[in-house]
Formats: C-alpha cells, structure tokens, sequence
C-alpha cells in the first residue's frame, strides 16, 4: 500500500507542476519529432583563444580546403575572443539552428528566439539550466526547492508538457513520466555550447510537445589543437562542484570528451511555518555526475560519420510530505525521501553529401533510457520506472537555387513504459517538408507541413509559416509567424490505472491541439549598437486532457473537454553602450485564461522583467549583474488543500565577476540572490537565499 500510495504522489506531483488547472491534466505521446543533426556543421563554432603568439607551441591550421560534408553548410561566423576589439553590435554574427534545421543569421530569423552562448553560461556562472533560463522572455521556470528539484517550464503560459527540449537533436522527455517531459533541474551546463529558445507552436517541424515551443540545447564539439579544461569552485550550501574536458580535432577527426560533478549538500527548501512543532528542516542534498562525448569523422569527400553519447547518474534527498490517516492532513515528513535518477541519451548518424554539397542526406539512430527509483519513509521499496524511445530519422537538405532551400524528412518511433506492474509501447511514424527562401537580402520565408501517424490516435497534420522583412533605409525588421501544434496523450494517460484511488486510465485519448500566431518588430539604430523590438503573442488551445469523476462510482478518469487561451507581449532593449559596457532588459507580460472556468491558470505570472549589465573595466575582468523580477501569480498551496491562492512576486539580485590571470588560469566568483530575499515558487517550496562561491578555472591554452 506504501508503494501505491508513493506511486499516487510522485504522480501527483507531475500533475501539478505542469498542470494548467488543479483539475486539467495536459499529458503527451510518442508523435516523433524533426531532428536538428548532430553533425558538427550545423553547430556553432565554439570559442577558443589561441596560444599566446610568444608561446606558441599548437601546429598552425590548415589551409586546405574542408571536405564537402563539411563546407555545405556555411559556418558561423567566430565572435571575437575577449583580447580582440569587440563587434560593435548588439547580436554580434549570432546564427540558429531550431527555427528551420539550418544554421541561419539570427536577423534573418522570423521566430521569437534566445540564445545563450556558452559565453554567457560561463560569464553569469550558471551552473543547471534552470538558473541559465531564468530571465529568458517568455519563460516561468518553476524548480521545486534548490538544485535537482522538480523543474517545470511555462513557455507564454502554455503548460510545462508544451515544450519540446531537445539534446543535439535528440528528444529529452521521458516515456515513463506521467506527464512526458523532460525534468530540466538534472541538466548541468558544463559541457553545453550554445542554448536556443524557441518560442510559439513549431509542431509543423517538430511534432507533439512544441505547443509552447521549443528548448534545444547545443553540447560543445571540438575543434583545433588539443585542449585540456578543468574547474573546481565551491560556495555556500555544501556546494562542491568540478569539471574536465578534453577537445580538439586533427585532419578529419575531432573530439570532445566532458566530465561534470555537480553537489550541494545543505539547500534549505522547506517553509518552517510549514514543520510540525519541535520538528527540524532537513536541506536537500543532491549529487549529480554527468559524462558526455561528441565525435565526428570525415570518411571522405561525401561522407561523414557523427554519435552523441551523454550518461547522467543523480541523486537528490529531499523533504517530502506525509499524512496524517485521521484528518487526511499534509505536513513535511521528518525524514528523506531518496530519488534517483539515470538518464542515457545517444545518437549516432552518418551524413551523404552528394552534387558537391548541394544535397545532403542526414541519417540517424536515436536512444534514451529513463530510469527512475523513489523511496520514501515507510516505503519496503521503491518505486521503479523506466522509459525508452527507439528513433529512426531521415532527412535532404537541398539547396533548389540559391537562397532557397528545401528539407523533406521522415521518421519512426517506439516508445515504451515499464513499471512493476506494467508495460505499454508506442509507434510513431512522420513525414514533413520545409521550404526556406530569402529574396534580395531583405525578405525570408519559411513554410512547413508534417504529418505524424500514430498507433493510438491515428493521423495529424501540423504546419506553420513565418516571414520576416528588413526596411531598406530604417532597418526595421518585421516579423510574424503562424503554425499549429499538439499534444499527444502519454502512455501513462493510456495505460496506467490507480484502482486503489479509483482512478482508471482511457486509451481512446485524442491529442491535445493548438493554433498560434505572434507579429512584432526590431529596431536597430547607430550600426546596431543599440536594438529594441516587441512581440505580441496569441494561442489557442483546445481537447486539454482534463479528470473527470462519476459522482455515483466516485471513480475517475481522463477526457478531451478543457480548453485554454494565452496571450501577451514580449519587449526588449539591448545596447552597447560603449566597447566595454553592455545592457539589456526585457518585460514579458503574459494573460493566460481557462477558457471554461473563466480563470487565470496556475504559475503563470503576468509581468516579468529582467536586466543584465556586462563591464569589462580592464581587458582580463568581467563583472556583470543581473536583476530578475517575478510578479504576483496565481498558485495553490504545497499540498493543493487550497486550490487557488495569490503567491507574492519578488525580485532576486546576482553579481559575478571573473579575472583572467594568465591564458591557462582564471579565477571567478559570483553572489546569488545577494540581498537575501526569501521567497517560494512554487508556494510551499523555498528558494536558495544569499549564496556566495567561488573558484577557479584552468587550461593548457585558451581558458575561459
């Protein structure tokens, strides 16, 4: 019965992070997705400095021409290292992958899209994705407690299953979750070069879970000389935390090979006013080892070969909650619960560049493995899941003519669910073609359709449409685009059933479905040295997956009848003020209603705006300080006893600063949440208060 009733909470708990309303339960399905490859060519470039020109010792690159697989896709253009005269620009030559599967110029980009380099994680010291996503517009990111907690993303105020994460192209969600997402609080930052967000519905590319849009995050390759990397840091809350890599690449070969640790042993989460009289809050304690390594091989002039393999071992301690079987009350436990957690993502694909690089075949083999373990006091056991996807993808690149370039895909897809109880599978199968053009330098479209063919739910089609324009003379850009998306039902909406809770699960489920548009503009003004721009938003979501109970059987199960609507604005300001001074701000405000009920969801704050401010008063120091402020949102209490309360906003201020001693060595610090303000999101959970770390950081050439 412990068991059951551990099973119940951990599902509950899902439910609840990523629910729209206490009772709409929005969950999803197998529905394959358009793969960004893994193939080095369409990754940025990653930024190192070479040696010191009086200790120079790595052998000069070479000049010859790269091999066809390499040279089809134009490599972005390198930023300039800290020593060189920075670009007077505000985008600085930044290119995307997500908006089309193509590197392209950001300014050429109709999509609301973020991106954050490797730079920027490094620059703020972000060291989960969690904290590096905090003041990305759009977003509410939600981590129950401190690092390793239950992380949700609301990306414009779509639930937290709406968003596609991706890892070199490869689905991150879990087949086993029972609301199919993918748990961003396990995500270190070490090994990671570039992270792209990716608002509005984009299931025309990349089918089920992009109602929201999505997150795709780009690992480092290598390239060069070799390069050996280590940090150590410590800081407050038992933080203990050390990293080592080791890239390059030599003739047609290049390597990366990452080793991430990740511990906090003492994070205050729980609210005291919610202990029992004489009882004592526990910390959190989470540990975390993640090993990662990306090769590419040129074979030869047509052919090369890529595979992403990335492990991740965690363990969190954590607080969680217990009832009292009299009065059915809900109050922190006095001892952990232990969850663990092992995570296993691959892909290994070979591209065929034919016609001297005009058409390119990408083919690839996806795998991840979700194994899960949850213990709690009392338990004889814990609870075991475990989720695997097997994908098959296929897609051309095809240049058509100049500025115009067509992509046609295909893919197959088996997920599965094991439990001690149960196993349930599911097949997708998708085609789609996307249509890239650009006319004068001034005018890009892009244009796509899919459809996705499922075992359970039978045949859906997606699309989407996205131009953007440049102004001759102003520079002003407008941009807008139009898609659908959806959401398929998960295998545990399918298949699990709760018969000690009366809940049944309903395999006729159909998926949940979006249409959403946005228009805005961007501003440049003094060569790009400052830009402003705003976008206004709006979705439409229908079929939500929402529990219903027969109040003669008091039993319950999952039907297609809540329906939700989401709208809002975007705004930025962004300059360089100067060479060595930068800022930035942004304000989101976001209107997100169940349409039915005629009430604001839950964890979707309207207003949030942020602020960044990067100094580099000498050549080998960097400060920077960032301001992060969450309005007032509507929320429930920890154990949803009260369904709808108003949660307090708050505002969080973070330092950092890094020195450059030498090109091997690089000390840094930083302050998290400096002025120590105490606050929950989500209510019931505490945030980390005054944090201060620090270390150090060493290479054998280019540290940064």
């Amino acid at each position: 019965m412990s068991s059951i009733i551990t099973a119940a909470r951990r599902r509950r708990s899902y439910l609840l992070a990523s629910s729209f309303l206490v009772p709409i339960v929005s969950l999803g399905i197998s529905a394959a997705n358009a793969q960004q490859s893994a193939s080095p060519d369409l990754l940025p470039a990653i930024e190192v400095r070479p040696p010191p020109e009086p200790r120079r010792t790595r052998v000069e690159p070479t000049t010859e021409r790269a091999p066809v697989s390499r040279r089809a896709v134009p490599a972005p253009t390198q930023q300039p290292s800290s020593e060189a005269k920075p670009t007077p620009t505000v985008n600085n030559g930044r290119v995307v992958v997500s908006p089309t599967a193509i590197v392209t110029p950001i300014e050429h980009v109709a999509s609301s899209v973020t991106v954050i380099t490797a730079k920027d994680i490094e620059r703020d010291q972000r060291r989960t994705v969690p904290d590096a996503l905090a003041t990305v517009p759009g977003l509410n990111v939600v981590q129950s407690g401190g690092p390793g907690g239950l992380t949700s993303v609301f990306m414009r105020g779509t639930n937290a299953n709406h968003t596609k994460i991706l890892i070199d192209g490869i689905d991150a969600s879990d087949p086993s979750n029972p609301a199919r997402v993918f748990d961003l609080g396990q995500l270190l930052t070490a090994d990671i070069q570039q992270i792209e967000v990716l608002r509005g519905p984009q299931s025309g590319l990349y089918g089920a879970d992009a109602i929201g849009g999505v997150i795709s995050i780009i690992t480092k390759k290598g390239e060069g000389p070799p390069r050996a990397t280590g940090m150590i840091e410590g800081g407050s809350f038992g933080t203990f935390n050390q990293t080592a890599a080791l890239s390059g690449s030599q003739d047609r070969f290049n390597y990366a090979l990452n080793v991430a640790h990740f511990r906090s042993t003492d994070t205050p989460v729980t609210p005291l006013q919610l202990l029992p009289p004489g009882q004592k809050a526990i910390g959190n304690n989470y540990d975390n080892m993640t090993y990662s390594t990306k090769l590419g091989a040129d074979v030869n002039e047509n052919l090369t070969l890529n595979s992403v393999i990335r492990y991740t071992d965690a363990t969190l301690r954590f607080t969680g909650d217990t009832f009292d079987p009299v009065t059915f009350a809900s109050f922190p436990a006095a001892a952990q619960s232990t969850q663990v957690v092992h995570q296993l993502f691959t892909r290994e694909e070979a591209i065929w560049s034919v016609l001297d690089g005009r058409i390119k075949n990408y083919f690839g083999v996806n795998y991840t493995n979700h194994w899960n373990s949850n213990i709690s006091p009392g338990d004889a056991a814990p609870t075991i899941t475990t989720g695997d996807r097997l994908k098959y993808d296929w897609h051309t690149v095809t240049q058509l003519a100049p500025y115009h370039t067509v992509i046609v895909g295909a893919e197959h897809e088996t997920e599965t669910l094991h439990t001690s109880t149960l196993s349930a599978q599911n097949v997708n199968k998708a085609g789609y073609v996307e249509l890239q053009s650009q006319f004068a330098n001034r005018l890009f479209l892009v244009e796509n359709v899919r459809q996705d063919d499922n075992d359970r739910f039978g045949e859906h089609p997606t699309y989407r449409l996205a131009p953007a324009v440049i102004v001759p003379f102003t520079e002003t850009k407008f941009k807008a685009s139009y898609g659908s998306g959806f959401k398929a039902p998960t295998l545990n909406q399918l298949f699990v059933n709760f018969p000690a809770f009366f809940f049944f699960a309903n395999p006729n489920l159909k998926p949940e479905e979006s249409v959403g548009y946005d228009a805005g503009f961007e501003q440049p003004l003094f060569n790009d040295r400052v830009r402003f721009g705003s976008t206004y938003f709006h979705n439409d979501i229908r079929n939500l997956i929402q529990s219903v109970s027969d109040p003669v059987t008091f039993s319950s199960t999952l039907v297609n009848i809540g329906r939700a609507t989401t709208e809002g604005s975007e705004s930025f300001v962004a300059a360089r003020i100067t060479d060595r001074v930068r800022v930035r701000a942004d304000y989101t405000f976001t209107r997100a209603v169940d349409i039915d009920a005629g009430l604001e969801l839950l964890r979707r704050p309207k207003e949030k705006w942020s602020a960044n401010v990067i100094w580099n008063p000498i050549d080998p120091l960097t400060l920077s300080a960032t301001v992060l402020h969450t309005g007032s949102f509507i929320d429930a209490n920890r154990d949803f006893s009260v369904p709808r309360l108003l949660a307090p906003g708050y505002t969080v201020v973070n330092f950092a600063a890094d020195y450059v001693i030498t090109d091997q060595v690089k000390v840094f610090g930083r302050i998290d949440n400096a002025f120590n303000v105490h606050y929950q999101n989500p209510t019931g959970f505490l945030q980390p208060g005054l944090g201060v770390f620090g270390g150090v950081r060493v290479a054998n050439y280019g540290v940064n």
